[in-house]
């Protein structure tokens, strides 16, 4: 082999490599669900694919988002910097927006006085925890700030949301959970194939 071809070889693969961080910096990437937080929803060894771009992107040394397409949603399930850890990413569904005045009343949701209707909302204890003991089941009434969203897991007694830490910063969601493309069960050594290509919402 020529010292021209192995010259070519080695731009092609470090165009193929500055591509694939592009990609997975501004416009999809991998992340694979560590917890039960978001159960029934998304469960343990679930591989989903996430949307950078639609929420914005964050260009090198700025602080702010360009090309902003859209902002996260009540409803939508989304990957984010975790407040108390940046260098962790959470996933968590949106309950409330910048505006909304968010309240839990004996583990139903109240966003702007009117009670949620939560299918995907998971709860495994049916004691229900006084606001003296912690924030669990008893919150609020709780109004957003402007830039900041309110999430909660889905599996309500098993997860570590805003009821406890508080608001999440937009400028520190990374993007819109979209399609899980691999599941495997750990706890029975298999993949869970039916969950393969499922659209998360």
């Amino acid at each position: 082999m020529t010292s021209k071809k192995i010259l070519d070889y080695i731009k092609s693969i470090g165009i193929a490599i500055l591509i694939a961080l592009f990609i997975r910096a501004y416009i999809i990437q991998a992340f694979k669900i560590p917890s039960g937080s978001m159960i029934p929803t998304l469960l343990i060894g679930d591989h989903l694919l996430v949307t950078k771009f639609i929420y914005g992107v964050n260009p090198p040394l700025m602080d702010k988002k360009i090309l902003v397409f859209d902002k996260p949603k009540r409803g939508d399930i989304i990957v984010f910097k975790y407040p108390e850890d940046p260098d962790r990413d959470f996933i968590k569904r949106v309950i409330a927006v910048e505006g909304d005045i968010v309240e839990g009343r004996d583990k139903k949701i109240y966003v702007n006085g009117v009670e949620l209707k939560e299918p995907y909302a998971r709860y495994s204890d049916s004691f229900i925890h006084p606001r003296e003991l912690d924030l669990r089941d008893n919150f609020g009434p709780l109004k957003v700030p402007k830039g900041k969203l309110f999430v909660l897991g889905d599996n309500r007694d098993q997860s570590y949301d805003s009821r406890f830490w508080g608001f999440v910063d937009l400028k520190d969601v990374k993007g819109k959970a979209l399609i899980i493309y691999w599941s495997w069960d750990s706890e029975n050594s298999k993949p869970r194939i039916e969950r393969i290509g499922k659209i998360i919402k």
